[in-house]
């Protein structure tokens, strides 16, 4: 994850994240699956930690602001 993304995600203040950064090159599945995709980003069900969404891929260029709405879409 860019540190640009990584800072925005830490400015939202209208959703509790508790953020976890993976490295895809450390199993080759995640690798395979998400090389072109970086960086890629989840939304975890805290009841079913199995269960995920993928959200897509922010533009380098998307606020705080416009990051926070994209999010609160998938919640």
């Amino acid at each position: 994850m860019c540190e640009g993304l990584q800072e925005k995600l830490t400015q939202i203040q209208t959703i509790k994240i508790d953020l976890e950064i993976r490295d895809i090159t450390t199993q080759d599945d995640w690798f395979q699956m998400y090389q072109y995709e970086i960086p890629v980003l989840f939304i975890v069900n805290p009841d079913n930690p199995q269960q995920m969404q993928m959200i897509p891929r922010p533009s380098p260029r998307t606020s705080v602001s416009q990051l926070d709405k994209i999010l609160q879409r998938y919640l």
